[in-house]
């Protein structure tokens, strides 16, 4: 069972592990450092690029990308700002706060509109945190574009280890507060996963810890505050590599990382994102039995019913179409 919802893709044409990666219509696009998006165009991404060591230069870029294959990027005139990694870092929209976490318990708040630092804390660990999870708690795209509430608050959650924390920003004071979250036993010892934000459910998949290289797939549901360990797995040991979800074709995409025997490898693998939650075909099973109209008078206690009903009996009894896939992703971000 390990690797039966896994579909195998060409391999990369280079090993690579501890990058980023970010999803643009049909494309993946892959780099170093730390990459995001805040470009409202569907034809053009904005990316961001915050790296360096002791031992690198040290860099905060930013890159205009056209799709290579589009048609602006044929026209050379059009084209000459964009593609091409810049040191000026150009803000905008309304999601204009930039956060960061990095070792040791440090996180950081910049505004890209004003270039300007914010805010600095001090995370609540008992140790320091690195190659861990970090997302916005929201329920469009990803999880990547901050979620704005009335009272002027961003909620992000950060996993690594033991750890578990829903940090909460209060733009007006200018303040965070900090909340602990369980964290499960069976991934407990692990960090280096790959994760990816679907809706109101977290991914992670493989990672590193005490010596042992996992091949394990969890799942945290943020509205339930509950994990799920799966009993199929990647088919190899995985640590250090990107999960990345693609909205056109409704696939989580695995790339790259480090295998057991601590080498870099050229990987790439995806997997339907239905394939990991059930309690989402029931949406399906809604659109067919009520219709659209009727799905928002539905409590979310006869959801829930739902729900089960259909995992008893999750036979399917009809032909599957690409459109139900998009379906239940546009629904959960309704939600």
């Amino acid at each position: 069972m390990s690797n039966q919802l896994f579909q195998n893709l060409k391999e990369l044409p280079t090993p690579l592990y501890l990058s980023q990666c970010v999803s643009h219509k049909h494309e993946l696009l892959i780099c170093g450092d730390n990459i995001n998006n805040k470009n409202k165009d569907r034809n053009q991404i904005t990316l961001l690029s915050f790296g360096g060591s002791k031992h690198t230069k040290r860099h905060t870029l930013v890159m205009k990308y056209v799709s290579v294959w589009s048609n602006i990027s044929n026209k050379s005139n059009e084209c000459n700002n964009y593609n091409q990694w810049s040191a000026c870092v150009i803000g905008g929209g309304d999601s204009h706060l930039l956060f960061i976490t990095y070792f040791q318990k440090n996180i950081s708040v910049f505004n890209l509109n004003t270039f300007q630092f914010i805010k600095h804390d001090i995370l609540p660990t008992g140790h320091s945190i690195e190659y861990h999870c970090f997302i916005s708690q929201s329920k469009s795209g990803q999880g990547q574009e901050m979620m704005k509430t009335n009272k002027q608050n961003y909620q992000l959650l950060l996993f690594k280890c033991n750890i578990g924390l829903s940090i909460e920003y209060d733009k007006d004071n200018n303040t965070f507060q900090f909340y602990q979250l369980p964290v499960c036993n069976d991934i407990a010892p692990l960090f280096a996963y790959a994760y990816v934000c679907v809706n109101d459910v977290i991914f992670f998949f493989g990672g590193y810890g005490n010596g042992i290289y996992s091949k394990l797939v969890h799942k945290y549901s943020i509205e339930e505050n509950k994990w799920t360990t799966f009993q199929n797995t990647l088919s190899s040991q995985l640590c250090h590599c990107i999960a990345i979800l693609s909205e056109e074709d409704n696939h989580i995409h695995i790339i790259g990382g480090l295998d057991d025997k601590n080498t870099t490898v050229s990987t790439h693998m995806k997997t339907k994102v239905r394939a990991w939650d059930l309690s989402l075909l029931v949406i399906i099973y809604l659109f067919i039995s009520f219709g659209e109209a009727q799905i928002n008078f539905i409590s979310k206690n006869e959801l829930k019913f739902f729900i089960q009903y259909w995992i008893r009996t999750s036979e399917i009894k009809f032909g599957w179409i690409d459109d139900f896939d998009k379906i239940i992703l546009k629904y959960g971000r309704m939600k």
